[in-house]
């Protein structure tokens, strides 16, 4: 029971309607983009001292130790060792460790444990720190 178009007059009027509010739409949008886009961003912050520089590297001989100190108390502790490279050691720095896992065996037989740590910090320390001095890993047949 349609009466000759009114139904497509009016089907007519809302797709006129909906393309109209669609336009609407799309130039709000467009306006908010726009202006979004020629607003310049503030200008960041001037990073504080200490975010701009870097920490200064820690130097060879000091990671030497700390490797030397860490496997040694393991080596004490288990009294195994294991290969130098699994232990992420230079030859050079297990050639330490040997001696002072030696050194450290006989001063906690007869100091204690205490005594044979300190002596395991002493004595990495002194032989990281000479090895480093006469050119470490960068010298000799075992770089």
């Amino acid at each position: 029971m349609t009466t000759g178009g009114a139904g497509r007059a009016g089907t007519a009027r809302d797709g006129a309607g909906r393309t109209a509010a669609a336009a609407s739409v799309a130039a709000v949008l467009a306006a908010g983009l726009l202006s979004g886009c020629a607003t310049p961003a503030p200008a960041p912050a001037p990073a504080s001292p200490s975010v701009q520089n870097s920490p200064s590297p820690t130097p060879p001989e000091a990671l030497c130790t700390r490797l030397v100190v860490h496997w040694a108390r393991e080596v004490l502790g288990s009294g195994t060792y294991g290969d130098y490279q699994s232990m992420g050691l230079s030859n050079g720095q297990y050639e330490i460790l040997r001696s002072v896992v030696d050194e450290a065996r006989v001063e906690h037989k007869r100091r204690g444990a205490d005594a044979a740590d300190e002596l395991i910090r002493r004595e990495a320390r002194t032989g990281c720190a000479a090895w480093y001095r006469s050119g470490g890993p960068g010298a000799g047949a075992w770089r």
